[in-house]
C-alpha cells in the first residue's frame, strides 16, 4: 500500500496539485468519484453493467482509491491499519454464527 501511495503522491506533486488537496476537497472528490462509479450501474442490471462498462468501472474504482489514499495521507491515517481495525470491529458486530448468509444490520441480528 505504501508503494502505491508514493506513486499517487509523486503524480500529484509533479503537477503541483497538493495546494488543492485539503481534507474537505479530497472528501468531496472521493464522493464525486464514487458517484461516477455508481453511474455505470444506473438503469442496468449488475450483469449488464459489468459486461458493458467494466473498463469504466475499473477507472472510477481506481479514482475512488486514489482519493481515499490522498485523504488518508493528508489526515495522517494509516489506511492499512484502519481497514484491519474496521474488519475487527465488524467481526464483533457481525459474528459468524448470527450473520452468516444474512443481510441484516447488526442491530437486527
Amino acid at each position: 500500500m505504501e508503494h502505491l501511495l508514493q506513486e499517487v503522491l509523486t503524480f500529484r506533486d509533479q503537477r503541483n496539485w497538493k495546494q488543492y488537496h485539503s481534507p474537505k476537497e479530497l472528501a468531496i472528490s472521493l464522493v464525486l468519484e464514487a458517484s461516477e462509479l455508481l453511474e455505470n450501474f444506473q438503469w442496468k442490471t449488475s450483469e449488464e453493467a459489468v459486461r458493458d462498462k467494466l473498463a469504466e468501472i475499473t477507472d472510477e474504482l481506481a479514482d475512488v482509491l486514489i482519493y481515499a489514499l490522498l485523504l488518508s495521507n493528508e489526515l495522517g491515517i494509516d489506511l492499512e491499519e484502519a481497514v484491519r481495525r474496521k474488519i475487527k470491529k465488524n467481526a464483533e458486530k457481525y459474528p459468524i454464527d448470527k450473520a452468516y448468509g444474512s443481510n441484516k444490520k447488526y442491530t437486527e441480528l
